[in-house]
């Protein structure tokens, strides 16, 4: 039973959406009827400002890491529990009951999860972030490739229990499958481009794409 609060404390704090809370509150508008619909810190960052996006980005990180730390709590340090309740959190996120299960892509919460569970293979996907959105612009495609290649980088660092490793697994594929319009405006070369040169970012057309096959 304690376990099953784990999951579903979990679930609820992934839901808190605070990307959404945080422009209704500086601007009253509806985060989701702006840039991408998406509640999460780089639309909050594109539609409302950066610090606006960077205290989203926290705070969304933060829900995470708690989801994970009161799933050990509550199940003596579990990992397969904790490894249940990073799942847990990132569904809270993407289908918040709060907003009618319109949530966001997860990818803060995933941040926050695994900086409890499994920090030094995050650090290593975050390289991989970071060169990818710097080379590109493409917040979303640095985001893609992090998330499929974390499920090697918990392998390779950690050797870790089976339940750990298929929550990574898992919660990769479930990072992906959110971004599938980005991936197809990536292959358009039509997605938002990533700009910290003004208050808002701009969507400029882009140089760079993916090559056809």
């Amino acid at each position: 039973m304690t376990a099953l609060l784990a999951l579903v404390a979990a679930y609820l704090i992934g839901g808190i959406p605070f990307g959404y809370l945080i422009v209704k509150w500086k601007t009253g508008a509806d985060v989701r009827a702006s840039g991408s619909g998406n509640i999460g810190a780089t639309n909050v960052l594109r539609t409302t400002g950066r610090a606006a996006g960077i205290v989203t980005l926290l705070l969304d990180i933060a829900k995470g890491f708690a989801a994970v730390w009161l799933a050990g709590k509550l199940t003596s340090g579990s990992i397969d529990w904790m490894s249940a309740a990073a799942l847990a959190v990132m569904a809270g996120h993407a289908f918040p009951i709060f907003l009618r299960f319109q949530g966001g892509k997860a990818v803060a919460s995933f941040i926050g999860a695994y900086l409890y569970l499994a920090p030094i293979p995050l650090l290593a996907v975050l390289i991989v972030w970071a060169a990818a959105v710097l080379y590109t612009r493409y917040v979303s495609l640095g985001s893609i490739l992090a998330a499929g290649t974390f499920p090697l980088a918990v392998w390779l660092f950690l050797q870790p229990p089976l339940s750990l490793l298929a929550a990574s697994i898992a919660s990769a594929a479930f990072i992906i499958y959110r971004h599938r319009p980005n991936i197809a405006r990536i292959r358009n070369g039509t997605e938002h481009v990533l700009s910290l040169g003004s208050r808002k970012t701009a969507v400029t057309p882009q140089r760079w794409r993916i090559r056809r096959s």
